[in-house]
């Protein structure tokens, strides 16, 4: 194990948004402000792209691995094998997993709040909605966010467009939904379980924040070590509250499987990749696609039914989150934003 890294500024206030999601805000709690910036062998372009697509398609991945598995048990498949994915990659380099009972015990709960109660919350949400609207409902990750963090963030000042933002980003949620026919046609309660899911992500990366900026080891250990915590967690719940299943269907399987190695494991390289190569802010624009391609999916690919307030409620709530991150020029020189990785997952791991 190398040496402990020195202390490392804290990331700013969270500006969330998974998918799925994943998810994981320990990558970049432990990841310095500046480093070197690398080529991929794709232009970060074709990466920007495929990582937007992939997290995109997350919400259609849940939908069809629950025609054959219990929530608790796709979630399960998807932390697996995210934790698989990334332990290979710290073989390849011969890089351990984080050590320290203290850092253990954060991610331990880190885990809890990122991975295994979103990523079941969004599993059980779409038995009875749309995967299209379960990606919609994870954008509105940064609107809860911006609530938390004048609460729980005492640095984080809000201004009139932060607030004008948050307002926007529930009117939007509000036409999603057709508030004005009384929400008639849409389930309460796989609604009320997507928006849970949406946020459990700025409560993780709060606490996150709080208890593993500065920890030692890279994102991917850290990230790593929480997936495989996760795994753990929804092992003895899938045991305690669901059956063991019968057959392993096909399409399904595959769908439980590319979540996790996909959406989890190749979809956090490729992220740090870009974050490394052209920076946070620009890497983060991914949020905005997620809800479109997720959408995109579940009409073409599933046959879901699209209404006109679900696409202008979706543009309403990425404009409103959009106007959540806006930070003051000076503060940003000041103190550079770290991306916080978590399925969920903004550009925080996995967004959903």
């Amino acid at each position: 194990m190398s040496a402990p890294a020195a202390p490392r500024p804290a990331p700013e206030p969270p500006a969330p948004a998974s998918a799925t999601a994943s998810t994981t805000a320990t990558a970049t709690a432990a990841s310095p402000t500046t480093a070197p910036r690398r080529r991929g062998l794709l232009d970060w372009r074709v990466r920007f792209a495929i990582l937007s697509v992939v997290w995109g398609f997350s919400f259609l991945l849940i939908k069809v691995g629950t025609e054959a598995y219990a929530p608790f048990q796709v979630a399960l498949g998807r932390v697996l094998f995210g934790a698989v994915a990334l332990l290979a990659v710290l073989l390849v380099r011969r890089e351990p997993l984080p050590r320290g009972l203290r850092t253990w015990g954060h991610l331990t709960v880190a885990a809890l709040l990122l991975n295994t109660a979103p990523f079941s919350l969004f599993a059980y949400a779409e038995l009875s909605i749309p995967s299209s609207l379960a990606g919609i409902c994870n954008a509105t990750s940064p609107l809860w966010g911006m609530a938390l963090s004048l609460v729980a963030l005492s640095e984080d000042r809000p201004t009139r467009r932060r607030f004008a933002g948050l307002g926007l980003g529930f009117l939007g949620v509000l036409t999603v939904l057709g508030a004005w026919h009384g929400f008639s046609g849409v389930d309460a309660r796989g609604t009320a379980f997507a928006l849970l899911a949406s946020f459990c992500y700025p409560i993780g990366w709060i606490y996150v924040r709080r208890t593993l900026a500065g920890a030692p080891g890279s994102p991917v250990a850290l990230t790593g070590g929480q997936l495989l915590l996760s795994t753990l967690q929804l092992t003895l719940v899938s045991a305690l509250f669901t059956a063991a299943p019968a057959s392993f269907p096909l399409w399904p399987t595959l769908s439980v499987i590319a979540l996790g190695a996909l959406g989890t494991g190749m979809a956090l390289q490729m992220q740090y990749g870009l974050v490394t190569e052209v920076g946070p802010t620009t890497a983060q624009m991914v949020t905005y696609f997620i809800p479109v391609i997720a959408t995109t999916a579940g009409v073409l690919v599933l046959g879901e039914q699209l209404h006109w307030n679900t696409p202008v409620g979706a543009a309403i709530v990425l404009a409103g989150a959009a106007l959540t991150q806006t930070h003051p020029t000076r503060r940003m020189q000041a103190r550079p934003r770290l991306l916080l990785s978590g399925r969920s997952s903004y550009l925080r791991g996995d967004t959903s």
